[in-house]
């Protein structure tokens, strides 16, 4: 695992084997969720929308929202609204403003009650709309008083001309018609002047800022609500356990090659074998609470390992035992005895084992220990003649192993060989019954010399 690729298979595999701990973790979430909603008081938001006629920059806009939100505006909204302890600077941290498209500012006003975001919207917005125009109409900027300035000199010279218009007499010489066409055409000219002054003047579109209507009352907390802090602490809780798995997966030092396993030992591989997966494999046996916890938490069920392959019939099973058996007939002179060393708490080795021994029979003759990894002991040298160990791989670091190489050197038993027990799904036997049509039964008795003679001959090859 530690130098594999996390695939979507890892993840659902720790699903399957740890669904009782995610599913416990995940209630515990929820409640961690649901207290930290206790600690936040559900809250409501809505939105008044204020109007700015006229042609308006981006950057114009933006300073706008940040008059709405200003001190001036908040403070006299909260001086208006007269709230118990609702003070301009605390008022401030639950007004918003942004600028929309359409020359349009949205001001968001959150409190804890639904009546309370409707007014406190509605009071900041009509505020700004007041205060805005207060700016607009007290400049004193000389510039800004042109425009009204030329204004009253345009009505001043319209006057004028109609004056000269009414002295020059009614009189039909040339002199006095000409007089007269080119009055009204400058009268006519001052008319056009006024009206594009009073187009292209910005200062009175933007001075009369409109409220787009009154808030809407909201009907739903803001978030985060209280069933979303209850979801994503339970959604939180399950992803950091998913996330702990694969960490500690990447950081095992367990071995689970067999050129690994053979250079800690310090011996020999002798071979595999295949071992049908029973419930419940590598399930530890213990007693006490905790041991009981493990247990109702499926903690106590190795999780990483990956899913068993099938396997042949009985018999290919069986060759491979053979196989051991006759590799240690050829390795060692009689008279054979040995011990096999399994490490405690391999269940799958403690089957592999007995299964060795019953395929061994007498020769050569090996009689099964259980080792403590923790603290190793091994019996000492007596009528065996060295040890051999067996173990499942995935299931022991370097060090375990090494300590156990040293147990056996410690009782003067040298490590002759190893053996590595693999999980496989046994498949279901075919009954007789469910023959093939005109097919005729083998007999029991012609397949055990074939078994024998592959035997000898694996053991020929070596």
């Amino acid at each position: 695992m530690s130098d594999e690729t996390i695939r979507l298979s890892t993840i659902g595999r720790i699903l399957r084997r740890r669904w009782r701990l995610l599913a416990v973790l995940a209630v515990v979430g929820a409640l961690v969720g649901y207290g930290t909603s206790l600690l936040f008081p559900p809250s409501y938001t809505t939105s008044a929308s204020v109007l700015l006629p006229g042609v308006w920059q981006d950057r114009e806009l933006l300073t706008q929202a940040e008059i709405a939100t200003s001190s001036v505006v908040v403070d006299r909204a909260a001086l208006t609204l007269g709230w118990a302890g609702g003070s301009g600077s605390k008022l401030r941290d639950q007004v918003s403003a942004t600028a929309a498209d359409g020359n349009i500012i949205k001001i968001s006003g959150t409190a804890d009650t639904p009546e309370h975001a409707q007014q406190l919207a509605d009071q900041v917005a009509q505020q700004f709309v007041t205060f805005a125009a207060r700016i607009a109409g007290d400049s004193t900027d000389p510039e800004a008083a042109q425009p009204e300035a030329l204004r009253q000199l345009v009505v001043q010279a319209s006057r004028r001309i109609t004056d000269l218009a009414a002295a020059a007499g009614p009189g039909q010489t040339m002199e006095i018609v000409q007089t007269r066409t080119e009055l009204e055409k400058l009268r006519t000219s001052l008319q056009d002047a006024i009206k594009k002054l009073d187009q292209v003047d910005p200062a009175a579109n933007k001075a009369n800022m409109v409220v787009m209507g009154s808030a809407a009352r909201p009907t739903a907390e803001a978030p985060p609500t209280r069933t979303q802090l209850v979801v994503a602490g339970a959604l939180l809780f399950v992803l950091l356990a998913v996330i702990g798995h694969l960490t500690a997966a990447r950081m095992s030092r367990r071995l689970r090659t067999e050129p690994e396993i053979a250079a800690a030992l310090g011996s020999a591989l002798l071979g595999t074998v295949d071992v049908p997966g029973e419930r419940p494999a590598h399930r530890p046996q213990g007693r006490g609470p905790r041991a009981l916890v493990r247990r109702l938490l499926g903690t106590d069920v190795r999780w990483d390992l990956p899913t068993p392959h099938a396997s042949g019939d009985e018999a290919s099973r069986q060759l491979r035992f053979r196989r051991v058996c006759a590799r240690l007939r050829d390795q060692l002179p009689g008279p054979r005895r040995l011990l096999v060393v399994v490490p405690d708490g391999d269940e799958l080795a403690h089957r592999a084992a007995g299964q060795l021994v019953a395929e061994a029979g007498s020769d050569p003759m090996l009689r099964v220990v259980g080792v403590p990894v923790s603290r190793p002991l091994v019996p000492d040298r007596g009528e065996e003649t060295g040890a051999l160990v067996v173990l499942s791989a995935g299931s022991w670091t370097a060090g375990e192993l090494a300590g156990i190489a040293g147990a056996c050197a410690d009782a003067e038993q040298e490590v002759v060989g190893i053996v590595v027990a693999g999980t496989v799904r046994a498949r279901p036997t075919r009954s007789a019954s469910r023959r093939p049509d005109g097919a005729e039964p083998v007999p029991v008795v012609a397949a055990t010399p074939a078994l024998a003679v592959g035997d000898d001959a694996g053991r020929g090859s070596g």
